[in-house]
């Protein structure tokens, strides 16, 4: 009811334009489009607020980006209330984190997704490359028909960095394997939009593909439901998506924003921190909805993938670092 509370509170100073300072500092989470019930990246940061909420009886102050407008006004607000530190999830915030941070010097602020360069500021990244990877090589390993999709959210860099991983996972596994990937749209809308998710796994499916992995937020839930509708299997992104579609979903490809968060709420560490497999910041998610698709062959396989780029046998061509899919 307090946490209830003290959202509603924050609700109605943005509203009126107030902004009274905290009487003890706060830390607030920012959640960007999609909000934070999308069942995807902004919902995983919110499950890693609430853990540290559970955990420390705290509260934190929270905010749902709702339109591109609203972001520095959100941070601002939050930086003049007082709070501390100010997570920013989502790489669409970096600019309007930037310029805040440069006038609350004494705040800390965190950003997921997205590099900050100022000694205020914490910048969490993951190796989105090396997860996609590994679901990209289980995709090409199961498919009956050598045909696997991809259906990515907003056309952007990191994206496309999603989409490198699992071709190059893929085709590694499966040279002669054909991969037809399709991004939803180039603005903020393309990451809450599952009837066009759904179309373009529709449309994948007609081609042959027998699994999808989806990288676009809230636009995933509608791929699911198309590959469920088609008899086919889809791989899920950033939380474990494997509940949505029970027996459909092969798996999920897990970005741990909620141990992001969680980390940063308990002590904010300016400069830039790295995830990947090794770190346990990606990896791919096996529960009980998808337990009888992984035969223990299948994981062993699928294992013995991961352990190779862990151990630095095989390298993982990262899109963002070569603006191209080398591999």
């Amino acid at each position: 009811m307090k946490s209830t509370l003290t959202r509603l509170s924050l609700a109605l100073t943005f509203a009126c334009g107030a902004a009274p300072v905290l009487a003890q500092s706060q830390p607030a989470v920012i959640f960007d489009m999609g909000g934070k019930f999308d069942k995807s990246f902004n919902q995983a940061g919110y499950q890693g607020a609430e853990r540290w909420a559970k955990e420390s009886g705290k509260k934190y102050l929270e905010f749902e980006i709702s339109n591109d407008t609203q972001r520095v006004q959100a941070i601002r607000r939050m930086a003049e209330k007082g709070a501390s530190p100010i997570i920013s999830i989502g790489f669409a915030q970096a600019s309007a984190l930037q310029q805040v941070a440069k006038d609350f010097p004494k705040t800390q602020f965190a950003i997921i997704d997205a590099q900050v360069n100022l000694p205020n500021v914490q910048s969490v990244l993951f190796k989105e490359h090396e997860g996609s990877y590994v679901v990209g090589a289980m995709a090409a390993m199961v498919s009956k028909t050598g045909k696997v999709g991809f259906v990515g959210g907003m056309d952007i860099p990191l994206i496309r960095k999603f989409q490198c991983g699992y071709e190059q996972g893929a085709k590694k596994t499966n040279p002669k394997i054909e991969v037809f990937s399709n991004m939803t749209g180039t603005t903020s809308t393309a990451w809450n939009d599952p009837t066009r998710g759904g179309e373009l796994a529709k449309a994948q499916f007609a081609k042959g593909s027998d699994v999808v992995f989806a990288a676009a937020g809230g636009t995933g839930v509608g791929v699911y439901q198309a590959a469920k509708d088609a008899g086919k299997l889809a791989i899920g992104v950033d939380s474990n998506q494997n509940h949505l579609q029970p027996g459909v979903m092969l798996t999920s490809m897990v970005k741990r924003v909620d141990v992001a968060v969680y980390n940063v709420l308990k002590g904010a560490k300016p400069g830039v921190q790295v995830l990947g497999l090794k770190e346990g910041g990606v990896d791919y998610a096996v529960d009980e909805n998808n337990a009888k698709l992984l035969n223990p062959a299948l994981k062993a396989k699928v294992d013995a993938v991961k352990a190779d780029i862990i151990a630095g046998k095989v390298k993982v061509a990262d899109y963002m670092a070569d603006n191209a899919c080398k591999y």
